[in-house]
């Protein structure tokens, strides 16, 4: 990532990364933790096999500007949806939610139909990934 292009463009925004379900890598979202943080957010993760419950809670409790949830075990389509209607329930039904990890093309308009902002695969570059969740949150 270029940083004299890149960094601050975030300041001021926090954002809550999490993995929900059983996945068990998170190399992906620490990367990605670590690209927002350099890019001026202020980035909670919530580390490993969180439940939704525990996701909107962690959300409420930091006041966060926005949410990506990290998943690659496949279950995208049971947790996402979960994630959002605890959201809406907590009040955060406004909250951007970005998704990234392993989502196939086929599921991507599932995703956005429940109410994810957008979605980011691992081949995308992390100066996209940035300037996307950016110019969203602008």
């Amino acid at each position: 990532m270029n940083m004299n292009t890149s960094e601050n463009v975030l300041k001021g925004t926090r954002i809550l990364v999490g993995k929900p379900g059983l996945d068990g890598h998170d190399i992906g979202a620490k990367i990605i933790a670590l690209a927002l943080r350099n890019a001026g957010a202020e980035v909670i993760y919530t580390g490993l096999r969180r439940s939704p419950e525990q996701i909107a809670r962690v959300a409420v409790d930091e006041g966060v500007n926005a949410i990506g949830l990290s998943i690659l075990s496949g279950s995208h389509k049971e947790l996402v949806p979960d994630v959002m209607e605890r959201l809406r329930a907590a009040g955060l039904g406004g909250v951007a939610v970005f998704v990234g990890g392993t989502i196939p093309l086929e599921d991507q308009p599932y995703l956005k139909e429940v109410g994810v902002t957008d979605i980011f695969t691992a081949d995308m570059p992390l100066a996209d990934v940035v300037s996307s969740i950016a110019r969203t949150l602008a």
